[in-house]
């Protein structure tokens, strides 16, 4: 059985064991099962990387259906996403209702290239700029074991902040559990607030964050203003663990500025597009998140 049977078996055998309704509603239809859609969230698309790289067109019609408006993805190469050239990608993604709002790129510093590596940023926010996106976030970096040596990638931060800035858009780091471990008596994520500019922003991923051993909605507090985007994310379908209170933390993430959230789903006790259905249900029932 190849992947595509498997995965419309396993949505007919969970929907059949339902009663009164299906969690799957929100592929074939308008409204989920939680009710309209009035609540404008985003999805990463790594959350779905292998239906995406099987078939971008059924995908992105899923996830309308479900009901998000908005796309991170994760895909960008050489002036390519999923593929397609950017132009392409931007049309099939507006055929569905939908935008493409953020981007997970990135390039490793290193101080001998640095007019090669500015050059490539310099092109990707000019390709980025043209598929609509607001912001432009390095999803990851490796973490000297030396205050001198961040600092230097504090500073090729602050750089492309600046250039990302002269074209309209926001330049930002997204954090895994790795930010939380120490350097010379340090926890890297606060030196990295400390020492960047505020043209760099953050994109919190809270599970990670409490994966690092951290409060989220401390760090929303301590640096107000430096979360306009967030990742929504839990053990695997938003809400299922029970491990992490949303309620404070969309609170604190609203009261300092928080413009957008992408839900990323990246463990699958089911099939994947049922995973993020679930999460979006969850989020679209939630008082604490707001609508439009």
């Amino acid at each position: 059985m190849d992947r595509r049977d498997f995965l419309k078996k396993s949505a007919l055998t969970i929907a059949g064991a339902m009663v009164g309704g299906s969690i799957i509603t929100g592929l074939v239809g308008t409204t989920t099962s939680c009710g309209p859609v009035d609540k404008r969230m985003g999805l990463q698309l790594w959350s779905v990387r292998e239906a995406m790289g099987e078939n971008p067109e059924e995908t992105l019609k899923k996830i309308a259906e479900i009901g998000y408006k908005e796309l991170e993805h994760a895909s960008y190469r050489d002036g390519m996403i999923y593929g397609m050239p950017v132009a392409d990608f931007k049309a099939l993604a507006e055929k569905y209702g939908l935008k493409v709002t953020s981007a997970h790129v990135g390039r490793g510093w290193d101080p001998e290239k640095e007019a090669e590596i500015m050059a490539w940023w310099k092109q990707t926010f000019t390709d980025h700029k043209a598929l609509g996106c607001k912001y432009v976030i390095v999803p990851s970096m490796f973490w000297p074991d030396n205050l001198e040596e961040i600092k230097g990638i504090c500073d090729y931060f602050n750089k492309l902040g600046a250039m990302a800035k002269e074209q309209g858009l926001t330049f930002g780091f997204h954090n895994h559990n790795a930010e939380f471990r120490e350097v010379e008596g340090q926890i890297i994520f606060d030196y990295l607030l400390a020492n960047t500019t505020s043209d760099v922003v953050y994109e919190m991923d809270v599970y990670w964050v409490k994966a690092g051993g951290q409060d989220p909605v401390a760090y929303l507090n301590k640096y107000a203003g430096r979360f306009p985007v967030l990742h929504i994310k839990d053990d695997d379908i938003i809400g299922d663990s029970g491990k992490i209170d949303f309620e404070p933390i969309f609170n604190a993430a609203y009261a300092q500025g928080m413009k957008d959230f992408y839900v990323e789903v990246e463990r699958y006790p089911l099939p994947p597009e049922i995973c993020v259905e679930k999460s979006f249900d969850f989020l679209n029932a939630a008082p604490y998140v707001k609508k439009n």
